[in-house]
């Protein structure tokens, strides 16, 4: 091909000079191009995406949608506000990264939905906050409430929410773990973000975001953490029974905070400087526990959220999200996110007649939640009216 193209500037035909130029080139790419056209994968190879610290931007192998996610870098101009230095490094941190809202997809779950069309099947979707560290929560709420099955008819579906933990060695074996997981039951997402108590307003936005591009009709969600006591059965019993139990009406129902001090202590996990909110009372929000909305609900907070700061504190920011759309929150009495009143003191919470009738009951060891999950649908169960 060489001597051609010699013998071709020979005779200065330049135009045919540029035509086998071009059939280089494809050659070129041909045998030599990764194949970046083959998106017949599955959730468990995401995880192949990485991110090295070395450098300026988030690599993503062609597994993903994306090739190239920038990496986000902190606002050092935060540091500028008044009394910055000092505030509490975990509020510092908070502040210089507030404005990041994309980070990579490392597990996905491209078929839990089945698309538009497929999500309209999902009656009850769970959607689980929980931490890389928690498998032994994730264990026993598969076996559990989170079971994924057919009830009254329609389908309850399971997505866990993470991000990473740790750095170096102990974060590769941690994301090493939930890929096992993922190979098992095919139940998480997880971003590559540091899951955090400050972080969880980021990963329930994570969330809506994905909701909306893969699962925007599932009817209904069940938010919560992983150590709450869910009796999905009753919710779906709930849910039903509503005037309009198609998901596109508003709804968002939990244990109702009204008229909440935002806490000013700076030795509390809650505290909330004045550089992050100045007024001194939360919007009316539900506990972050665990909540039921509609998927109309979510959608709506997702796209309230654009424009709206992320706050420290999720629960409450799904408030602001609510009262910026025009929307309210509203209180059942069968979600307890403060944990059970005893009816006397000393009286033991692990009773399966205390939970028969509720839909929600918050922070359960992962054995009691186990027990009680059996004694709840134990046929023989003889309650006192």
């Amino acid at each position: 091909m060489l001597i051609a193209v010699m013998r071709i500037f020979r005779k200065g035909n330049i135009a045919a000079v540029f035509v086998l130029g071009a059939i280089c080139m494809i050659i070129y790419f041909c045998q030599y191009r990764p194949d970046l056209t083959n998106h017949n994968f599955s959730s468990r190879t995401l995880s192949d995406a990485f991110h090295d610290d070395n450098q300026s931007e988030t690599v993503i192998k062609p597994y993903t949608h994306e090739f190239f996610v920038p990496k986000c870098e902190a606002n050092m101009l935060v540091a500028d506000m008044k009394d910055f230095s000092s505030l509490p490094d975990t509020i510092k941190n908070f502040l210089y990264y507030r404005h990041c809202r994309t980070f990579p997809l490392l597990l996905d779950l491209l078929d839990k939905c089945g698309g538009d069309n497929g999500s309209k099947e999902v009656f009850l979707l769970l959607v689980i906050k929980s931490s890389p560290l928690n498998y032994d929560r994730r264990e026993v709420l598969r076996k559990t409430w989170a079971r994924e099955r057919l009830h009254n008819g329609v389908w309850i579906r399971r997505i866990f929410i993470l991000g990473t933990s740790g750095s170096g060695y102990e974060k590769k074996k941690l994301n090493k773990l939930l890929e096992a997981e993922q190979e098992d039951f095919n139940d998480i997402l997880q971003w590559d973000f540091d899951d955090t108590f400050h972080n969880l307003t980021l990963k329930q936005m994570l969330f809506y975001g994905w909701m909306e591009r893969n699962c925007p009709n599932a009817r209904f969600l069940l938010n919560s953490d992983d150590d709450v006591f869910a009796h999905t059965d009753n919710m779906i019993e709930y849910l039903q029974h509503l005037p309009d139990n198609d998901g596109s009406k508003h709804l968002f129902t939990g244990y109702l905070f009204l008229n909440e001090k935002v806490v000013r202590w700076k030795e509390s996990k809650y505290f909330i400087p004045v550089q992050v909110q100045e007024s001194n009372t939360y919007l009316p929000y539900c506990g972050g526990g665990g909540y039921l909305l509609s998927s109309y609900t979510a959608l709506v907070i997702y796209k309230m959220s654009q424009s709206i700061p992320i706050h420290p504190i999720d629960d409450a920011y799904m408030g602001m999200c609510l009262a910026k759309a025009g929307l309210s929150p509203s209180s059942h009495i069968g979600v307890k996110t403060l944990g059970l009143n005893m009816p006397s003191k000393g009286a033991d919470h692990l009773q399966p007649c205390y939970l028969r009738d509720l839909l929600l009951v918050h922070r359960f060891l992962p054995a009691d939640l186990y027990l009680m999950w059996k004694e709840v649908h134990n046929p023989h169960l003889k309650c006192n009216p």
